[in-house]
């Protein structure tokens, strides 16, 4: 069957707003490390849908969450992530699996704190993250960010093959 200019301009119309979505995405993941690498706490926090949260685990190993926006902006001013900012370090976000469904988005993919010690770099914290996100008007925004170490732990297994399902 031949498709119709209209199906063929549909069809690429779908096309660039998924490529566009993961492009947004990409951004929005993207900007989370200069915003709290320098201490900007409010706008951190404001990537977040209102009631979204933040999921885990504390340096005593404990999990903890966070509401958005106002919970997740505190925790820049902790004095535990001043001290990170003040001594140097990059929040990086690896490349992320993403998928998008409508106005619905997951993402997986690693992220890790480099720390500067002294003339040296190294990385101080590997993780691995599942995000839930929602386009809200023209934008993106997270609506949960699961984050757990790369331990060896097996929470931390279980969220990495949670890439076989998106």
């Amino acid at each position: 069957m031949t498709q119709t200019v209209e199906d063929r301009l549909d069809a690429l119309e779908a096309r660039c707003r998924r490529a566009e979505d993961h492009l947004a995405i990409l951004n929005l993941l993207n900007s989370y490390g200069p915003l709290v690498d320098s201490a900007t706490a409010e706008a951190a926090g404001a990537l977040w849908v209102e009631g979204g949260g933040y999921n885990f685990t504390k340096p005593d190993g404990q999990p903890a969450r966070l509401a958005a926006p106002d919970e997740i902006a505190a925790m820049y001013h902790w004095q535990g992530h001043l001290d990170l900012v003040n001594t140097g370090c990059a929040h990086l976000t690896a490349t992320p699996k993403i998928t998008v469904d409508g106005d619905e988005a997951q993402a997986l993919g690693y992220s890790f704190v480099v720390l500067r010690e002294d003339e040296r770099w190294f990385v101080w914290r590997a993780a691995v993250n599942h995000w839930t996100l929602r386009r809200e008007g023209d934008a993106w925004r997270i609506v949960e960010r699961f984050n757990r170490p790369l331990d060896g732990s097996e929470a931390s297994h279980e969220t990495m093959r949670k890439v076989l399902a998106l």
